[in-house]
């Protein structure tokens, strides 16, 4: 299956390339509103340039592309997540909510003339490809992106499994484009991957809002508890780079770690579609500390999570602001088979903030940081002074082999330990520090 447009009903931060796409709970809408009476005059000006253009233009275009064209540019002038979808893609989007599809693994939408890297999917092409959150895509294959419309970018990066495509993006900072050669393939998301850290604490990893999503947390928390042999004493949720999904996916979620209480609203215009959702009683992880991960690329259902979690004082959020994405669309069926989205409320969270454009800020912000490394690459050395080390120390007065032995056996410990931080902090700097925050609420919490 090729790359689909992004068609979320509420959550999705933009247009996905070969990633989930989401439908709101609920029946999808089958009833308008009464138009109001359009201005003859206008519809008028419309029919003579659909003329002129039949008249006039270089080529022949048949009526149905002239007029399909106009319905794409009447929903995407509305804003970056409105659009029209024909046959082919209403089907894609409902066949992408199962978490599998072709594609390259990476959310996008406009900005400027150019896409616009929302985040990457983890274990995907695009994210081996190191492929970033805010990269700019300039050049499709041969072609340049300015002057396309999003559609036309997505459908040139469309393709079957196993074809090749060459993307040129511009990163901030960075004074040379950087080109890339993929290979599409069919994307599985594995939504949510989990792991201990260390004894008793858990780290979650949700990259995307599926169908599957809520039940797959369950899963997986029950694999740590067993790993753990015993409850979790605390959790790390990492949301990053999380372009968004399913919204009932992003409420159950949420509604697994509160007890009670609102997890997100929905205000349309005029008070029209409101709705409220509400957590039930029970806790999963029975009260215990979570740290919640974000950053520029958690978007939309991840932001409804964070927000939910931070509003309730459930847990801490750490990382850095969340993409902005405060609105909600709705897929309408249409006669033809296709569909359109359009945006119809925004969603507000728990205190009733709205983060549209403005996202949710960290409790604790976590800069990136790069561990000083010498000239073979390897980061560099140090090694404390003890008292042991010292010359003529004295030694210990307890002498029993017992618990000579014991000593050694938790300095090998801690040896161990010490050298998995390390790598750690290496390799994920901001979730060697979330677990180190981690930590200190276990410790707070006994």
């Amino acid at each position: 299956m090729s790359p689909t447009q992004r068609v979320p009903l509420a959550l999705a931060a933009g247009v996905l390339i070969g990633a989930s796409v989401s439908l709101t709970s609920g029946v999808l809408a089958d009833k308008t509103k009464s138009a109001e009476t359009v201005p003859v005059k206008d519809l008028q000006t419309f029919v003579e340039i659909l003329n002129r253009v039949k008249s006039d233009y270089v080529e022949e275009v048949d009526d149905k592309t002239l007029l399909e064209n106009a319905v794409r540019g009447m929903l995407s002038g509305l804003d970056p997540h409105s659009a029209y979808l024909d046959k082919d893609e209403f089907k894609e989007m409902n066949i992408a909510t199962s978490g599998k599809f072709g594609g390259l693994g990476i959310e996008v939408q406009m900005q400027d003339g150019f896409v616009r890297v929302v985040a990457p999917i983890d274990d995907t092409p695009a994210a081996r490809a190191g492929i970033q959150p805010g990269d700019l895509i300039v050049k499709i294959d041969d072609t340049p992106v300015k002057g396309l419309t999003l559609s036309d970018a997505v459908e040139r990066m469309r393709g079957e499994p196993g074809t090749k495509i060459t993307l040129t993006l511009v990163r901030e900072g960075e004074a040379a484009p950087r080109v890339l050669h993929l290979e599409r393939a069919v994307i599985k998301v594995a939504s949510v991957r989990g792991r201990l850290l260390e004894p008793g604490l858990g780290y979650l990893r949700i990259s995307s809002f599926t169908t599957e999503t809520a039940p797959n947390l369950q899963k997986e928390l029950a694999k740590l508890e067993k790993e753990s042999q015993g409850a979790l004493n605390g959790l790390i949720l990492d949301l990053r780079n999380n372009p968004g999904g399913v919204l009932d996916a992003a409420v159950k979620v949420s509604d697994a770690f509160l007890d009670k209480g609102t997890i997100v609203s929905i205000r349309g215009r005029n008070g029209e579609g409101s709705r409220e959702f509400d957590a039930t009683a029970g806790d999963v992880l029975d009260g215990k500390p979570i740290v919640v991960m974000i950053n520029a690329g958690s978007a939309s259902a991840s932001e409804i999570v964070a927000g939910a979690i931070q509003d309730q004082r459930r847990g801490i959020v750490v990382g850095s602001r969340s993409f902005g994405k405060g609105s909600v669309q709705t897929i309408l069926p249409l006669s033809n088979e296709g569909a359109i989205k359009i945006t119809t409320a925004r969603y507000y969270t728990p205190s009733g903030r709205s983060i549209q454009a403005e996202g949710i800020e960290p409790d604790i912000v976590i800069r990136p940081l790069r561990i000083a490394r010498n000239e073979d690459g390897e980061p560099e050395p140090f090694t404390p002074i003890s008292e042991a080390d010292l010359a003529k120390s004295l030694s210990n007065e307890n002498d029993d082999p017992a618990h000579q032995e014991e000593v050694k056996k938790k300095r090998a410990a801690a040896e161990k330990q010490e050298k998995a931080a390390r790598e750690l902090a290496e390799n994920d700097y901001a979730l060697y520090e979330a677990l180190n925050l981690l930590k200190g609420l276990v410790i707070a919490a006994r």
